[in-house]
């Protein structure tokens, strides 16, 4: 007489064990997905209810722990083929991760499909653009040697903070760090992580959408002149309509989903970024200089005065290096395994996207230097392009570049806004424990895109706010993840990586103070009326 039996197995695979008098069979059934996370597809609006959370245990537990060869002895040969089974499983699946549905439902973790081609684009995207366009105005105030020892440094540190965040991503087994809030609170505490990251994370994405919403208006109404010609001259439209104009664009292609859907888009920034970083520096150097031109630091009339415009300078030197309050979002899109964790790709991307990173700002930052020196504008290199050049370079060159800046603007409005609409998300759903329905969310990016255009309206400058904003976001970059490594990680105390990280932390956060100063004296010398673009 046979009997059956079927017996359910956790979700992560299913042993089907059919037993009859006689031998026993064990048919293992492959795995839908090869890591826990990717369970919810792209797309997937909502998690499966019925599908119970796996917990994952303290620091000694492994997947594989109970199954050795001292606890198979003993077992028959049938039934220690089951146990080997799951054991080379578990083994694939690595971590049995901790899962939250409500990541299921939000922008960042809505889709886990991302590979080392999307990490690089994402990463040029957010760590190159229009504050590459400021450092040859931070030159201007530092001069040539501490101009490149500012800008080698700054470089150089926050390439060590990102590695730094790329490993912290899952440094406890079973959990992943999906946002850089998360990291903070599992750091410094949930109250105190939350105040410390919170603010900083959301007004650099908020501001930083903000400046790209000025720069992007006022190029495309410069592009709309250079192309018309003197058939601009009746009615054209204003700053302000340009800023209209240029925010529906950017509230339109915000309604694509999650954070790899707008792969594409972040390939177009990255290339646009790179285009016309090298048309810019190379347009200028090939141009003849400008008579008067000096390399010596502006001047000020007061030895305060000259204090506050150097740490300003050196806050657009931070500013220009300010992406990494989306690290770890982008490896959060990542499937992660035991034998494949999302660190590899993760960092093989950014290793390239900050090689080109390094390709376009310093020759932005020598080449503009070199062709304006201390009159360069304080819009940056591509409005001394303008200024002094509008006559000599060919309409259709010029027109393509400012082109090329505004795809660029529209392309990093949508990574650097991501944050803003997950926060705002989450909140809803956190409140009413179900997925935003497409017309909340739709109605989400449209009011953060006016927020920012309303805000681009009170405060239409930028050289300024780019120093305040270096100035406050600085401890993102710099500092933070320098005490997180420490919380996390603890090294030994008093050795040289305890001593080197405190060190460069508490670096951070005083230059934080002191740039954030420099940043509020200059919008209040610049009396809140100083342009990206002054053109005649």
């Amino acid at each position: 007489m046979e009997q059956q039996e079927t017996t359910k197995a956790p979700e992560y695979f299913t042993t089907t064990t059919t037993t009859t008098t006689t031998e026993v069979v064990s048919i293992p059934v492959t795995p839908r997905m090869s890591t826990p996370e990717g369970l919810t597809p792209s797309g997937t609006r909502s998690p499966n209810s019925r599908r119970p959370m796996m917990k994952s245990s303290s620091n000694a537990w492994t997947p594989t722990s109970l199954i050795s060869p001292r606890f198979l002895s003993p077992i028959g040969t049938p039934m220690k083929k089951v146990y080997i089974n799951m054991k080379s499983y578990l083994e694939e699946v690595g971590h049995l991760t901790k899962l939250n549905s409500q990541d299921a439902w939000l922008p960042i973790t809505e889709s886990r499909n991302g590979n080392a081609h999307y990490a690089a684009f994402h990463n040029l995207n957010a760590g190159i653009g229009f504050q590459a366009l400021l450092l040859p105005v931070a030159f201007s105030y530092l001069g040539w040697s501490w101009g490149m020892i500012s800008l080698t440094i700054t470089y150089v540190w926050q390439l060590y903070t990102l590695w730094i965040l790329v490993q912290l991503h899952e440094a406890v087994p079973g959990k992943r760090y999906n946002r850089y809030v998360e990291l903070a609170q599992a750091a410094f505490g949930e109250r105190l992580g939350l105040w410390l990251a919170l603010f900083p994370t959301i007004y650099l994405s908020a501001g930083t959408a903000t400046a790209l919403i000025l720069i992007g208006g006022e190029t495309m109404k410069l592009f709309f002149q250079i192309v018309c010609g003197p058939l601009c001259t009746t009615n054209p439209l204003t700053t302000i309509e340009w800023y209209l104009v240029f925010t529906t664009l950017c509230v339109v292609l915000s309604q694509l989903p999650n954070l790899n859907s707008i792969a594409g888009l972040s390939l177009i920034g990255a290339v646009t970024a790179i285009t016309y970083s090298t048309m810019v520096w190379v347009l200028s150097v090939s141009q003849p200089r400008p008579p008067s031109l000096s390399y010596q630091p502006l001047s000020s009339p007061s030895f305060s005065t000259s204090v506050f415009s150097v740490m300003n300078a050196l806050g657009i030197v931070a500013f220009a290096f300010r992406g990494h309050n989306l690290a770890l979002e982008i490896q959060s899109t990542m499937p992660s395994t035991f034998k494949h964790p999302a660190h590899v790709p993760m960092w093989r991307g950014a290793k390239i996207a900050y090689w080109l990173i390094a390709m376009c700002v310093f020759p932005v930052s020598i080449g503009g230097f070199w062709a304006y020196g201390n009159l360069m504008p304080a819009g940056g290199i591509l409005n001394a392009l303008y200024v002094f050049h509008s006559q000599d370079i060919p309409r259709v060159l010029l027109a393509a570049t400012f082109l090329l800046v505004v795809f660029n603007c529209l392309s990093s409005f949508q990574i650097y806004s991501m944050p803003v609409f997950d926060s705002f998300e989450a909140g809803y759903t956190s409140r009413t424990n179900r997925p935003c329905s497409l017309w909340v969310r739709s109605g989400f990016r449209i009011f953060c895109g006016f927020i920012s255009f309303f805000i681009g309206i009170a405060l239409p400058f930028l050289s300024s706010i780019a120093g305040l904003m270096g100035g406050l976001t600085l401890p993102v970059t710099f500092a933070y993840p320098c005490f997180m490594w420490i919380l996390i990680k603890k090294p030994q105390k008093f050795s040289f990586n305890w001593y080197f990280n405190w060190t460069l932390g508490w670096l951070g956060v005083a230059f934080s103070l002191a740039f954030s100063i420099g940043g509020v004296w200059s919008m209040v010398n610049s009396g809140m009326k100083l342009k990206f673009f002054k053109p005649n």
